[in-house]
């Protein structure tokens, strides 16, 4: 099976870089029941950002207008699911590599049941080449 690339939306934003930051915010978003796609949280300076890839971008800005979250986007990143194998993620670094697109960051992960997910960012100029590149849009 062929991998499935696919691009989302996604906001970001920064709390501060202590314990309980992200679990208020995550369980906000629980309690609106918004589906999250993807999650990701990292240190950036003396902060943490969290970026969220949704499902629903409007039900999640009602959301952080109601908390009063300081949050950017909707942006644009890639998501991609696909049979776990040797090499899965390189030939997809790969193909972006060889157009001479830079990605900005990638997560990826693989589960028990032989599938793996990767979520990564490209800069706003190159998202339309690099959906070209991997066969989408």
């Amino acid at each position: 099976m062929a991998d499935n690339v696919r691009t989302a939306h996604y906001f970001k934003m920064q709390v501060a870089d202590k314990p309980g930051e992200g679990a208020q915010v995550l369980n906000a978003i629980s309690d609106a029941d918004i589906n999250l796609l993807a999650f990701s949280g990292f240190p950036r300076s003396r902060k943490a950002q969290l970026d969220f890839v949704l499902s629903d971008p409007t039900v999640f800005k009602q959301v952080a207008k109601r908390n009063k979250w300081k949050v950017q986007g909707p942006k644009t990143c890639f998501l991609v699911d696909g049979d776990d194998r040797p090499g899965a993620v390189a030939d997809l670094m790969t193909k972006l590599a060889h157009a001479k697109i830079n990605v900005t960051a990638l997560d990826a992960v693989c589960t028990s049941q032989g599938r793996y997910g990767a979520l990564f960012w490209v800069k706003p100029r190159d998202v339309k080449k690099a959906a070209k590149v991997l066969g989408i849009g």
